[in-house]
């Protein structure tokens, strides 16, 4: 087995770009190249665990009546996914660097297709939420394939524009997934009502997998490293000790497996980085090697991507929500209120590569004072009318804050991966996206448990404002956080 050298943190770091625009020193192989087609076939296997995360938020109401699922249930359908998906991102990252990329994200599209076509066949609640759960794990088998082939497969601006269209599909993904869900869930295709929003994927993951094998090229790491064991448990165990208890806790009526989650969550994420550290100081290769925070855009950049994430995700719940329990809106009317958002969020990123070279990292703090004043829009919108909010009345603010959001992430996502050495792609992407994914779930579980809590003494209305305006909070901490970046992005 081969050893790899422990070297001081400094040696990770490469030289810095100094002038906006230059092109980075190429750090991938030369051979590997990403055709537009590829890079086109990536950002697609990118977009299906994204969509899938939220695509049941306005699906989660029929569920409940097919399948009498009850609030407890409802809960594991998007927690046994989000937590899988969380869990074995880095792995995933990991066995991609060992045995291909491109082989990763052939396995990973097709366990996607199997699992979701289980999803819209499953018979009962219980059924549906072990299949969200292989539907997870699938998922993180194939997405952190994704960054890294974009990073060893492309270089200098070709690298910058797909990091940006990287970012750009993560954010659609998002809100499309709502608008998607809606729409078919409405539509009730040959009666299949709620098992269209699974069903639906199970074609594109064969148009996908057509793609992948002619269009992507292998990719690896010269020297993989083995599977840490260890490391893959603790990590685990930390992840489902603090997102299992906040996701499941709230409809569960906090019982006491709860509190005895959270109470191990610190002692699990401790020996968690004990256990790596102690790896990468023996020579040997962590899962998550502390040296690779030595990095500065994964140092300045991934407290970002936390409450920018945690924002995100919560906000989605908590709209969906409020728009079709509050407002009495359609599944369609829910999922098409969000379609301003989804605009300038397009809009935002494809302008951002080109506000990035004129203003650097800049454009991370004016995309945050922008998506706050979208939040403070919205509250204005229900604090004026909420008897007659219609999707009218709600676009001015989704289409701020879309735009703010827009400016945001893709740079962000630029940020964290720009030094990133190409031999460690995939567990640099692992990390980065293992960073996203779970704060999307933090958000889910404290904003909307937050939420929903404040309904029965607030009301609808109250409870939707008072979630905005702490949400608000989270988008400050990003601004401040915005303010200590690098100001050239490579």
């Amino acid at each position: 087995m081969e050893r790899t050298p422990v070297l001081p943190s400094r040696a990770l770091v490469l030289p810095r770009v100094t002038r906006i625009g230059t092109p980075p020193a190429p750090t991938g192989p030369a051979g590997p190249v990403l055709t537009a087609l590829g890079l086109f076939t990536v950002l697609l296997g990118a977009a299906l665990p994204l969509i899938d995360f939220f695509i049941v938020n306005v699906a989660l109401p029929t569920i409940d009546r097919d399948l009498a699922a009850g609030p407890a249930l409802l809960e594991l359908v998007v927690a046994g996914y989000g937590t899988a998906y969380a869990v074995l991102l880095v792995l995933g990252g990991r066995l991609g660097d060992m045995f291909g990329r491109r082989r990763l994200f052939l396995a990973g599209m097709a366990a996607f297709g199997l699992t979701s076509l289980a999803c819209g066949l499953a018979p009962d609640a219980w059924t549906l939420v072990g299949a969200r759960v292989a539907q997870g794990a699938a998922a993180a088998l194939m997405l952190p394939q994704v960054l890294a082939t974009i990073q060893s497969a492309t270089a200098g601006p070709r690298r910058a524009r797909a990091l940006s269209l990287y970012g750009a599909t993560a954010g659609l993904s998002m809100v499309a997934g709502q608008i998607l869900g809606g729409v078919l869930v409405a539509a009730d295709i040959a009666g299949t009502g709620w098992r269209a929003v699974f069903l639906v994927n199970v074609p594109v993951a064969l148009i996908g997998l057509v793609l992948a094998a002619r269009t992507i090229p292998e990719t690896r790491s010269e020297r993989p490293a083995p599977i840490d064991v260890p490391g893959t448990v603790l990590l685990a165990v930390s992840l489902v000790t603090l997102l299992a208890p906040l996701t499941e806790g709230r409809a569960s009526g906090w019982p006491l497996w709860t509190w005895i989650s959270l109470a191990a969550f610190p002692f699990a994420a401790y020996a968690f980085y004990a256990v790596e550290r102690r790896a990468d100081r023996q020579g040997r290769t962590p899962l998550v090697p502390p040296s690779l925070f030595a990095l500065p855009g994964i140092r300045r950049g991934l407290p970002l991507v936390v409450p920018f994430s945690i924002g995100f995700g919560g906000f989605m719940l908590v709209m969906a929500v409020a728009l079709q329990q509050g407002l009495a809106f359609g599944p369609v009317a829910a999922g098409m209120a969000m379609a301003p958002l989804a605009a300038t969020f397009f809009a935002a990123s494809l302008m951002g590569p080109r506000l990035v070279a004129r203003y650097g990292s800049r454009v991370v703090t004016v995309g945050g004072l922008i998506q706050a004043l979208g939040l403070l829009l919205l509250v204005a919108a229900a604090l004026h009318d909420w008897q007659h909010l219609n999707g009218l009345s709600l676009a001015p603010g989704m289409a701020v804050a879309g735009f703010g959001q827009g400016l945001q992430l893709p740079v962000l996502f630029r940020i964290v991966l720009a030094e990133v050495p190409a031999e460690r792609a995939g567990v640099g992407s692992g990390v980065m996206v293992t960073t996203q994914q779970s704060a999307l779930a933090l958000g889910v579980a404290t904003l909307g448990t937050l939420f929903l809590a404040l309904i029965p003494s607030a009301g609808m209305r109250n409870a939707l404002v008072i979630t905005l305006l702490v949400q608000l909070g989270a988008i400050a901490l990003t601004i401040l956080l915005s303010l200590r970046l690098p100001r050239h992005v490579s």
